[in-house]
């Protein structure tokens, strides 16, 4: 029983989700684990200190300053007793506590005195889940290390479908036991990531480029790299972060990018999710392009870029073992995604709508459709964060068993 022995401190915030916790004690406690319970005054809402205190056979504690109780005025060293501090529901109220540094009650300040690992189970309604605030704490606590597992999309508590359901209990406990096994599906893997877009000179000052905001591919590198993946993320011009622990190479043009990837590999796993620009201007000019009265624009006369992708997936020594593409499409998604797959020589494609009206292009959400020669699989829309972190999960099962 590999969690026998571990310590874990449950931090329930206040959601309708907070049920869950009872059977996830259930759980953890089957397998050995001594589960220690923080309930805030919003959880308490939703189950009882005396419900959680029977299922863990521990005083379950809610109150910063409860000089009577043992636990509350010894809350970093009980923090640093755990090896894994869980929070679930994990509310957008308590995601922005901890963007942000507030420690206003007791379970907020058990997360900010934790040195340990300290693991998500986001619950919420779908529009707070989707919102730029909610998205932006994610992405500060993330950066800093924290895990995270789920949402699911589905009927939500509220009446509503979409994304927001908290993870499932087996899935929760799964994550748990990665997380304290220490064993990660890539652990030992390579992995090469494009991402952003290509800027093509025309002169010193003007370019040409698309829309791409890197969102995805970024998303994409971090969720590898979580899984235990050796990730290099070559991306053109973003304004984003660095994903954490990832090796950046940052690039211009789409001949570039292409030098980048060959000299990063070989590498296990490579997923093309840069908007490379398919030609460029054959001589650019040296200076800038003036205008003047009476003369005609200048005309551009264009070469094709190469094809990163189909490069990179033709047969040979340093092929990767999976390779993965993106089509981006305004039509037609389906049937030019598939035969995109078979023309560029890659295993899987991930075909998403990049229309006016779709704002995946510079948004946060997306809506995919995972194509392989064999079948088609149709994902909902989801943040770009969630799209990432299932496509690093299929990768890594594909990989599974692969020398």
């Amino acid at each position: 029983m590999p969690l026998a022995g571990k310590r874990i401190l449950l931090v329930i915030a206040g959601g309708i989700a907070a049920y869950k916790c009872l059977d996830l004690i259930r759980r953890l406690r089957e397998r050995g684990v001594s589960v220690r319970c923080v309930l805030t005054r919003a959880g308490a809402h939703f189950v009882t200190p005396m419900s959680l205190a029977a299922l863990s056979e521990q005083p379950v504690h809610e109150d910063l300053f409860a000089l009577t109780d043992d636990f509350g005025m010894s809350h970093i060293r009980a923090s640093r007793e755990s090896d894994l501090l869980v929070v679930a529901p994990a509310t957008a109220n308590m995601i922005a506590k901890m963007a942000h540094g507030l420690a206003d009650d007791l379970a907020s300040t058990l997360l900010l005195a934790s040195d340990k690992p300290i693991l998500l189970a986001p619950a919420m309604n779908m529009v707070m889940w989707g919102h730029p605030a909610t998205q932006s704490n994610l992405a500060i606590v993330r950066a800093r290390g924290v895990l995270q597992v789920g949402p699911g999309s589905g009927e939500l508590a509220c009446g509503e479908e979409g994304e927001g359901r908290m993870a499932d209990v087996p899935q929760i406990v799964a994550a748990i036991e990665a997380i304290l096994a220490g064993a990660k599906p890539l652990a030992g893997r390579s992995a090469l990531v494009t991402s952003g877009p290509t800027l093509e000179p025309i002169d010193p000052v003007r370019y040409i480029a698309n829309r791409s905001s890197g969102k995805q591919g970024h998303a994409i590198a971090q969720a590898l790299q979580d899984l235990g993946a050796r990730v290099t993320l070559v991306s053109g011009p973003v304004h984003l972060p660095d994903p954490t622990g990832v090796t950046m190479v940052r690039v211009e043009t789409a001949v570039e990018m292409l030098d980048a990837c060959r000299a990063a590999l070989p590498a296990d796993l490579l997923v093309c999710a840069a908007a490379v620009a398919d030609w460029r201007v054959a001589e650019p000019a040296a200076e800038k392009t003036k205008k003047a009265d009476g003369v005609p624009p200048p005309t551009l006369a264009m070469v094709a870029n190469p094809d990163i992708l189909a490069t990179l997936a033709a047969p040979g020594p340093l092929r990767p073992k999976l390779v993965v593409g993106f089509a981006a499409e305004t039509e037609k998604l389906i049937d030019h995604a598939k035969a995109k797959l078979a023309r560029k020589g890659c295993d899987l494609i991930v075909a998403n709508d990049v229309s006016t009206a779709s704002g995946t292009f510079g948004g946060d959400d997306n809506c995919v459709h995972v194509i392989s020669a064999t079948e088609v699989e149709s994902w909902p829309p989801l943040s770009k964060t969630t799209v990432a972190q299932r496509l690093a999960a299929r990768v890594a099962d594909l990989l599974k068993g692969t020398i």
